[in-house]
């Protein structure tokens, strides 16, 4: 069957994100997928660079956003769902299990009472196996936890976006020490992904590329089966177990972790303003544990 879709990807590489626009030949309707918001760490200002060259491919190309979707709340940039969806319209969606996030993220930034740990804050929760439509072409919400517990993949057409629960055949898989992640989780749902059918495309949320090459961030079922150094076909459960575990413990927390997820849970939204019509993220100190070697 022909490709009834075309995909476009945007490499941003202050956080080595990739965004994505899905859109159906027949409808022009599409999805936005993994936007992000730029935050510049040393002066606290956002700004929209990164997500504006998705809104200007999405209106030079004459589309109609349905769907925002979020794969996961991410902990490596700030989502720029809300930028895009002021601008563009459609609806800001998660896997519904982002209410744990939520809950856990919560308890460490002590957000304010009001904020509810019940997704309110996005316009649609997916569940595992949901069916939706972006136009006419049929898409599927994929529960894939590990990384975190709430991880979605997007299956349409002959594609499927993971997230951060893979990366390329040479980089391997998502780290899996974040509050709510777990090994054995992450493999289960790595394999889950590679029981696709080997030609599906598979689109990566990131990609930290060794020297030799550019950034990348298409492959294939087939590919990952065949050489990705973590889950690759004939590594175990438990090797992956272990190696993953012994490889998490080496690494550094993401530098913008701590601003990143208390927007993200929010489907984008930065903090209410104070009084002074200031708005403040909160920094918990002491709060996460640190890797020191």
């Amino acid at each position: 069957m022909a490709t009834q879709t075309t995909t476009q990807g945007f490499f941003d590489p202050r956080t080595w994100t990739v965004s994505y626009v899905v859109w159906d030949h027949a409808t022009r309707s599409a999805a936005v997928i993994d936007p992000v918001l730029d935050y510049d760490f040393k002066s606290g200002h956002t700004s929209t660079e990164a997500a504006d060259k998705v809104v200007d491919y999405v209106r030079k190309n004459g589309l109609q956003v349905e769907w925002i979707l979020e794969t996961h709340a991410h902990a490596d940039h700030l989502s720029g769902a809300r930028h895009v969806q002021t601008l563009l319209g459609g609806r800001i969606a998660i896997g519904e299990n982002i209410r744990t996030v939520q809950a856990t993220f919560k308890k460490l930034y002590n957000l304010e009472r009001n904020f509810l740990p019940d997704g309110s804050q996005f316009d649609h929760l997916f569940k595992d196996g949901e069916v939706f439509k972006i136009g006419e072409v049929e898409a599927t919400a994929m529960l894939v936890p590990g990384h975190t517990p709430a991880d979605m993949a997007y299956l349409l057409d002959d594609s499927v976006f993971v997230g951060d629960t893979l990366f390329m055949p040479d980089v391997g898989s998502a780290r899996a020490d974040f509050p709510g992640g777990d090994a054995r989780q992450l493999y289960a749902s790595m394999r889950k992904l590679l029981s696709l059918p080997p030609q599906t495309t598979m689109y990566v949320c990131h990609d930290y590329p060794p020297a030799s090459r550019e950034p990348r961030w298409q492959t294939t079922v087939a590919e990952q089966r065949a050489s990705n150094i973590h889950v690759r076909d004939g590594i175990s459960e438990d090797a992956f177990v272990a190696a993953r575990t012994a490889r998490d413990a080496t690494l550094d927390v993401p530098t913008l972790i701590l601003p990143s997820i208390q927007v993200n849970v929010r489907a984008g939204q930065l903090p209410p303003a104070d009084e002074n019509g200031v708005a403040y993220l909160r920094i918990p100190l002491n709060a996460l544990p640190v890797h020191r070697s």
